[in-house]
C-alpha cells in the first residue's frame, strides 16, 4: 500500500475549496482529523496545513481553527466547474453567478474551432455563451461550441438559458455515449471588443487588451462534439483540479 503524502492530503482539501465543499470562512478538518481519516503522522498533517497557507488558501483564525480564505479574485477553470458537477451537484459555489445567457446557431470561419470540431469551414454549430461572475464581478467569458450533431438527440441546446442537468448528461442518457474531455489548452492574444464589453473591461476604442483563453474540447465514440473557449478577465488567477 503507498504511503500518502502531505502534497497528497493538500491536493484533496485543495480540490474540495475548488469544488465548492469547503468555501471560504469554512472551518477545514483540525490535525486530529486529517490524521485519523489519512493514516499519518502530525508531522505530515502539520506539513499539509503549511502548504495551504504558504499559497494563501487558508488562515488561523483565533478560537476556530484554520480556515478557508476568501479568494476574490480566482476564476475557476472549465475543468474545475466540470469536477465541481460531478463532485456536489452545483455548478457554482456560494459568490459565483453565471448571467447573460445567449444560444444561436452560426456558420463557423474559425480555423482553431473548425479544426478543434473537424467541421467543414462555415458548417453551423450551436454556440452557447454566458458571462460567469464572482461577487457579482465578471472573471470569464464562456463560449461553447457545440458539434451540430447533437441537435438530434438533445435540441434543448438551442435554449438560451441554463440547461439543467447538464447538456452532456441529457446526451449520454439519451444516448448511452460517454463523453470524456482533452487536457485544458492555455493561449494568449488580444481581447475582442464584444468580450471587452462582456467582462466589463473599461478599454478606450481600438485598445490592445491582451487576455488568457482557454481551450477544453469535448468527444464521444463519434469524435469532438464540444468545445469550450473561456476569455479570462485580466487580473484575475485560475484555479483549476488538474
Amino acid at each position: 500500500m503507498t504511503k500518502i503524502g502531505y502534497a497528497e492530503i493538500a491536493a484533496e482539501l485543495r480540490k474540495q475549496m475548488q469544488n465548492g465543499q469547503l468555501n471560504p470562512g469554512d472551518r477545514i478538518p483540525s490535525l486530529n482529523a486529517i490524521q485519523e481519516q489519512y493514516g499519518v503522522t502530525v508531522t505530515t498533517a502539520n506539513r499539509a496545513f503549511k502548504q495551504l497557507k504558504a499559497e494563501g488558501l487558508t488562515y488561523a483564525k483565533p478560537g476556530v481553527g484554520t480556515v478557508v480564505a476568501a479568494r476574490p479574485r480566482s476564476a475557476a477553470t472549465g475543468a474545475a466547474r466540470i469536477d465541481r458537477l460531478n463532485a456536489t451537484g452545483k455548478p457554482f459555489v456560494p459568490e459565483e453567478t453565471a448571467t447573460d445567457h445567449m444560444a444561436v446557431i452560426r456558420g463557423c470561419n474559425d480555423d482553431d474551432i473548425i479544426e478543434q470540431l473537424r467541421i467543414e469551414p462555415f458548417e453551423e454549430v450551436v454556440i452557447r455563451r454566458r458571462t460567469f461572475r464572482r461577487n457579482d464581478v465578471p472573471y470569464a467569458l464562456g463560449l461553447s461550441f457545440i458539434h451540430q450533431r447533437a441537435l438530434r438527440d438533445v435540441p434543448e441546446i438551442t435554449q438560451a438559458g441554463p440547461l439543467q442537468p447538464f447538456w452532456q448528461k441529457t446526451y449520454t442518457e439519451r444516448t448511452g455515449k460517454e463523453i470524456t474531455r482533452s487536457p485544458e489548452r492555455r493561449t494568449a492574444r488580444l481581447a475582442a471588443g464584444y468580450e471587452l464589453e462582456a467582462l466589463e473591461v473599461p478599454a478606450p476604442a481600438h485598445a490592445a487588451v491582451p487576455v488568457l483563453v482557454l481551450h477544453t474540447t469535448f468527444y464521444d465514440e463519434d469524435g469532438p462534439i464540444e468545445l469550450w473557449e473561456d476569455v479570462y478577465t485580466p487580473g484575475f488567477w485560475q484555479e483549476s483540479t488538474e
